[in-house]
This record gives structure tokens, C-alpha cells and sequence, in this order.
């Protein structure tokens, strides 16, 4: 009886001191407020970022779109190869990193794309900048080398965020050997009849590199991040990335959904003969919840856009 009771306790002790570590881990700067510790990180809507300084900062240009900042940088150095297609940074193969303003400060959300190579160093370093990590997952199967997607967010000033950023991807270079982007751009061939693809899908793409490209925004869905907007240009949206010809055609993508969206859009994937490769999430403090599905097709083209035009279908309001 004395032995039970002796490993009972031996029991009780360690589960405090893992529960007291994890919690000294998460928790270093609020021991005298618990309660604080546990809140999650808002900010109010607004403000103004000063694109000026995450440029000086950060030393990388981007792309400015209705006040907010997205810094990308492709993946020309990863030769990506997946069921014979080349991954080009135009099929989902770019790092990337936006800010928006969040009132005196700013959140800034990212995906990092990394080699298996990068991941323990870089993942090290973004949480030593004090990011948090919200996802790791991938886009394809059977793509050769192996690559993965990291997905961060932090709240704090335009200064420490910039400086973060900076590290990061600095990091990812140091890794590899070289700045990802130095490396020759490459191109695809690209033959397909985007007048057909564009009445069957029923939106207009983007050619790059012969990459044609649709992004669909959920307009719907009033997504919030640490209750900050978090819009197309931060990542949410659904979108499909074709290159080849009429008869052999392949396309990437992803699907954000709903939780009640989730089950008939892969219903409607798959029994069209489109790969699901991938569910998952990209943030964490969201509200509403979503999820991201990433698909892989090869095939006819017109059977492979009418299969997505029924998963469309599927989302609340086909996105519109």
C-alpha cells in the first residue's frame, strides 16, 4: 500500500514540475499575473504602418496594397519537381511575410518555405525573435526535394517585427548557402486555352512565368486574426495555379473553408480525380475558425477545372 502511495505522489510530482516548466516557458514575464498570461494578444483595428522603415529595416522591397505590406521573396534556389512538373515560385514555391496595422503597433503574418535541411535552424530562430510558429505542413507529395511551409505571426512595434523578419529570412540564407531569390528564375510552359478555363471557373488569372494563376477572396467571411482583419493580400484566400497543355495539365492550390465547408469540398476533390495532399490550419487565435486544404491535379484541363468548379461550388456563396 505505502509502495502505491509512494509512486502516486512520485506521479503528482513530476506532472507539477512539466506543468510548472511548460508554464514558466510560455509565461517568463507575467509570474505576478497569471491571469494576464493567459489572455490572448489584441490589438485595435487602424493605424498606419511606415512602409519607409520596414524597408530600411528589413533591407528586402515589397508590395504595398490598401495599407498594408507584404515582403516576398521566391524560391528560385529550390528545384522542385513534382510528378514531372516543375514547382516554380508562380506554383506556391514563395516566402513571404505582411504586415498590417494594428493600431500603434502592427501584426505581421508569414509562410516561410523551407528545405528539411532548414527547418530545425530556422524554426530555432523564429522563436528566439519571438514569433510564434502556427503551422508546418506541405503543399505536394512525391515532390523532390521535400519541402515545407512554416506559418508565423507576432504582434508588437514596426521596429522589433522588422528586425524579426530580418533574422528570418536571413537565417534561411545562411542555411542554404545563399540568398534564395539570387538563383535564376525559371519558367514553365504553358498551352492551355485560358478562355475555356476562365468561363468554366468563372474568374480571371494572372500569366507569370507560364503560370496562370486564380485568386478567389472570401468576401463572406469576416476573418480575424488577434481581432485584427486579416484580408486576401495576408494570405486568405482560395486559389489555383495551372501550367501545360490542353491534355496533360497540372494544377496547385488552396482551399480556405469553413469547418461545415470542409467535408463536401474534399467530397467533391477527390471524386473529380483532384489529389487532396494536405488539411490543415494557418493561424490560431482565429475567429471565425477556418481550415486550408492544399489539392494537386494532373490530367485533362477542362475535367480538372470543372472537378474545382465543383468544390467551388461547395464554399458559402462559391466565394462571391
Amino acid at each position: 500500500m505505502k509502495r502505491s502511495f509512494d509512486q502516486f505522489m512520485l506521479a503528482a510530482l513530476v506532472i507539477t514540475i512539466i506543468v510548472t516548466g511548460c508554464n514558466s516557458l510560455a509565461q517568463p514575464n507575467n509570474r505576478k499575473n497569471p491571469a494576464a498570461a493567459a489572455q490572448v494578444v489584441r490589438c485595435a483595428p487602424g493605424g498606419k504602418l511606415d512602409i519607409a522603415k520596414i524597408g530600411s529595416i528589413t533591407g528586402m522591397k515589397g508590395v504595398e496594397k490598401n495599407g498594408e505590406y507584404k515582403i516576398t521573396v521566391p524560391q528560385n534556389d529550390l528545384k522542385v519537381v513534382v510528378d514531372g512538373f516543375k514547382i516554380i515560385p508562380q506554383m506556391g514555391l514563395g516566402s513571404w511575410a505582411a504586415f498590417t496595422p494594428c493600431g500603434d503597433s502592427a501584426m505581421v503574418m508569414g509562410d516561410i518555405i523551407l528545405s528539411e535541411t532548414d527547418v530545425k535552424p530556422v524554426q530555432q530562430e523564429v522563436i528566439r525573435q519571438g514569433f510564434s510558429i502556427t503551422a508546418i505542413h506541405n503543399h505536394f507529395v512525391r515532390n523532390h526535394p521535400n519541402v515545407l511551409y512554416m506559418h508565423l505571426d507576432r504582434t508588437a512595434d514596426i521596429t522589433t517585427l522588422s528586425k524579426g523578419i530580418k533574422a528570418i529570412f536571413g537565417k534561411v540564407a545562411e542555411v542554404r548557402g545563399a540568398d534564395p531569390k539570387s538563383a535564376k528564375a525559371d519558367s514553365v510552359v504553358n498551352k492551355l486555352n485560358i478562355a475555356e478555363l476562365d468561363a468554366i471557373i468563372g474568374y480571371k488569372g494572372e500569366m507569370s512565368k507560364g503560370v496562370y494563376k486564380y485568386t478567389i477572396s472570401r468576401p463572406d467571411i469576416q476573418l480575424t486574426e488577434h481581432g485584427i482583419p486579416v484580408s486576401s493580400f495576408m494570405g486568405f484566400n482560395t486559389w489555383a495555379a495551372w501550367q501545360g497543355t490542353p491534355e496533360q495539365a497540372a494544377v496547385a492550390g488552396d482551399f480556405t473553408m469553413l469547418e461545415n465547408e470542409v467535408a463536401p469540398v474534399i467530397k467533391a476533390l477527390v471524386e473529380n480525380g483532384i489529389e487532396v495532399v494536405a488539411v490543415h490550419n494557418h493561424m490560431v487565435h482565429e475567429t471565425p475558425k477556418v481550415f486550408f486544404l492544399h489539392y494537386w491535379g494532373t490530367g485533362n484541363a477542362l475535367q480538372l477545372a470543372k472537378g474545382l468548379k465543383t468544390a467551388l461550388n461547395c464554399t458559402s456563396k462559391n466565394g462571391k
